[in-house]
């Protein structure tokens, strides 16, 4: 029966310490040093006063940068220009870059997380395969940029 009890205390040691296991060293989430759920800041909007809004648009031409949206892995932030009612131009201005995973993952996903916030025109937006929290923090700074230029 003590055999059984050690063999048992042991296996269950064995399954814990695999579950705990981290398998990279590379995804230690750094500190931004700001509280969840935001950066604090309100949307910035600079307009151009010689770019007119479009008449019949839903809101007002010029550039527009969204809320950092916090993630895992740090904030994403977002800016876009707006002319004659269309997005014209998105950026990722603030991304994560603490890590060598991190340029790695992107360097491909903001260029195509930009593209589609272009071809989409809104924040409904698809999701870049291994990068779901940047992809994530994107669209959420995205919307944000948005709302600002409709506001």
């Amino acid at each position: 029966m003590r055999r059984i009890a050690i063999t048992f205390a042991a296996t269950v040691s064995v399954v814990v310490l695999l579950f705990s296991y981290r398998t990279s060293t590379d995804e230690t989430p750094v500190a931004t040093g700001r509280p969840l759920g935001g950066s604090g800041t309100q949307p910035t909007r600079t307009t151009s006063p010689a770019t007119p809004a479009a008449p019949g648009s839903s809101g007002g031409d010029g550039t527009f940068t969204g809320d950092a949206a916090d993630t895992r892995y740090g904030p994403v932030q977002v800016r876009i220009t707006v002319s004659g009612g269309k997005i014209t131009d998105a950026q990722a201005i603030e991304y994560p870059q603490e890590s060598g995973r991190d340029v790695r993952i992107n360097s491909a996903a903001v260029p195509a997380l930009n593209q589609e916030a272009l071809q989409a025109q809104s924040a409904q937006i698809d999701t870049v395969s291994g990068a779901t929290y940047t992809s994530e923090g994107y669209q959420q700074s995205l919307q944000s940029a948005i709302d600002a230029a409709h506001g």
